[in-house]
Formats: structure tokens, sequence, C-alpha cells
């Protein structure tokens, strides 16, 4: 070994970069065939290993970097300093290195580009405060990465934004629904933005929740006041009068509500309907206005409607073109297999906007 040191010692003096790159790699070496280093002689190799991997080439850097990525005790300073490297050094430290703390992390995440913050969301396990720094940073695609990390923990600040983010981006939005960690209240605000395929998803997770679970989602969602409905539209305050007068006098039925649809009456429809299922205005108006179909069912469903009165309604709203019937048969089909439990659950999600005003003002 001392034999060994004075040969890389003697090659430190000299100038060529040919012989330091000879030096860099014999300290690498050297560092790890050892093990059990105390920290006088790990930071001497830190020191030594810096100064000389500073002056190195592009390719070189590389080379140690995945040499470190690996290591059980890389050195913190060299492995810091490589993290904010070019992203083909800095990519394998960022993504495997034990040495790098949180505070390295956040500094690379808030001053580095978008292949760094990536490299980052692949780590084993990612803090709540870096994924949190990532989030706020991160474009779409690296939001994507770390979504579908499980081993990155994310705040229910940052799942919200995400959700908020995938609004606008379906590339998104497999990665949220099947992200195991969001919480369930905005996994259900999910319904409407994603394709049927997705929905099913949803509708699956909703099914085999725990009621304890529920209750937790729902306090938990009811913190978060849906304010991108839009105004009411101006009929509302009449239809409002209309459906109470109808009410009083036990006018109200499931078939009543067929009536006002196909007389076009349809703000009192919707008003009927949000109050039978017991979900928002807002709420039943974009299934309406969106013929969101399956939607339709899961809260004709848990208003335990039958199966008829669905497809009344079905065909009433659906365009009228040649495949309506048979497009209404497949939507009975759905109606059919759809289990009521699973819808009351999912509803309860839907009432949750409902509610909000209530309980923000108690």
């Amino acid at each position: 070994m001392k034999s060994r040191i004075h040969d890389l010692i003697a090659l430190a003096n000299e100038p060529s970069s040919a012989k330091r790159r000879e030096l860099l790699r014999g300290v690498t070496d050297l560092f790890f065939q050892g093990e059990g280093y105390n920290s006088v002689e790990m930071d001497l190799f830190d020191e030594v290993l810096s100064q000389l991997a500073g002056d190195m080439e592009e390719a070189v850097k590389m080379e140690l970097a995945q040499r470190l990525g690996e290591s059980e005790t890389p050195p913190h300073g060299l492995s810091r300093a490589l993290a904010a490297d070019t992203i083909t050094v800095a990519a394998p430290i960022l993504r495997n290195s034990r040495a790098l703390t949180d505070d390295d992390l956040l500094h690379v995440a808030r001053t580095q580009g978008q292949d760094h913050l990536r490299a980052i969301s692949q780590r084993s396990s990612v803090s709540s405060l870096v994924s949190d720094a990532i989030v706020a940073r991160g474009d779409d695609q690296t939001l994507g990465v770390l979504l579908r990390n499980e081993g990155a923990v994310l705040s229910r600040e940052a799942h919200e934004t995400v959700v908020d983010r995938a609004a606008a981006n379906p590339a998104l939005h497999e990665a949220v629904i099947d992200r195991h960690s969001l919480p369930v209240d905005l996994l259900n605000e999910m319904y409407f933005m994603v394709e049927a395929r997705l929905r099913d998803r949803i509708m699956e997770k909703n099914a085999g929740m725990d009621p304890a679970t529920l209750e937790e989602a729902l306090a938990a969602g009811r913190k978060r006041v849906a304010e991108q409905d839009g105004a009411l539209p101006p009929d509302h305050a009449e239809a409002e009068r209309e459906f109470r007068t109808l009410r009083a006098k036990a006018q109200i039925s499931p078939q009543i509500l067929a009536n006002m649809l196909r007389g076009k009456k349809t703000t009192l429809f919707l008003v009927a309907l949000a109050d039978m299922a017991q979900v928002d205005f807002h709420t039943a108006r974009k299934i309406l206005e969106r013929r969101e179909m399956d939607a339709l069912a899961v809260i004709c469903k848990a208003a335990d409607f039958d199966r008829s009165l669905f497809l009344t309604f079905a065909l009433l709203i659906l365009e009228q073109t040649d495949d309506v019937m048979m497009r209404a048969k497949a939507y009975g089909e759905l109606y059919a297999n759809l289990p009521r439990d699973s819808a009351l659950r999912t509803i309860r999600f839907w009432r949750l906007r409902r509610q909000t005003g209530d309980v923000a003002a108690a």
C-alpha cells in the first residue's frame, strides 16, 4: 500500500493530462480496494479525487461517476460536485449515490435542468421535500417519471398540483391514476378528465376501498374547494323555486325527471337530478353537457333508478345518429354490470363540492 501511495505522489508532480488521468484512476482504484476508512482518510480521498476530477475531460468523469454511483460509501464532496456536472456525468450519481443528502439534491433540483430533475426522480427513494421541489420546477415529462416512482414521497399539496397539471395534459393521466399513494379523493377528481379505460380503474379502486380509508379521504377532500365550475345558468334560481314547489307537492319522481328532460327543461332537470342523486349542480351539468353516459350511469345507479329510466335518459341525451340505439344498448349493459356499492362509493366523492361550502363555514 505504501509503495503504491509513493508512486501516486510521484505521478502528482507530472504536468501532462495523461499522467494525471493515470493518477486519478490510481487513487480511485486505491479507494475502492480498501474499506473501513476513518474520517481523516475519507476526507483526504475526497479532497484529492475532487481536485483531480476537476481537471479531467468529461469521458473520464463519466467513468468515475459510474463507479462512485455504485459505491456503498462514496466521498461526499466529490459526489456533490459530480451531481452538478453535465447530465452525462451527473446521471449515475443523481440516480444512485448514497452520499447525496436532501440538501444536495435540493440544490441540484433548484439550479439544474429537466434532465437532472428526471435523474433525481428515478432514485430508489425521494423525500417529500425533494419531490415537492421537482413538482414545482419539473415539466410534464419529469412529473411523469416522478409519479411512476412509488419510492418518491409526495405531499398532499404536490399531489394536488399534479392533478391540476394533469387536467391540461392527457399524457399524465395514466401515471396519476396508477400512483398507489394518490389520495383517493384526488383519484376520483380525475374521473372526469380521463378516458373510459382509466375510469374503470378508478371504479375498481373505489370498489375495494376500506370504509375507514374512504372516510379519511372524504375528510381530506372537503378541504379542496372546487372553484373552476363557472357561473350558474341564468334560469337556475327559477328552476330551484319550481323544483321546491314540485317537491312540496310530492310531485318529484324519477319518471318526472324524464319528462323534464324530454320537455327540454334542462336546468330544472339538472336541479332535480342533483338533488335526487345528492351531487352538486355543476357535476350534474358537466355530465349532461359532455354526454358522459358512464358517469350518468354511476349517478343513476347510486340513486337506485331502474335500468329503463337510465336508458330513457341516455336516448334523450345522446345525439340522434344512426347508431344511437346500438350505443344505448351498450350503455344498458354497462348499467346492468355496475355494482351499486361501487357507484355509491364513487358518488360520495362527487358530493364533496356540494358540502365544501358548509364545511368551510362551520
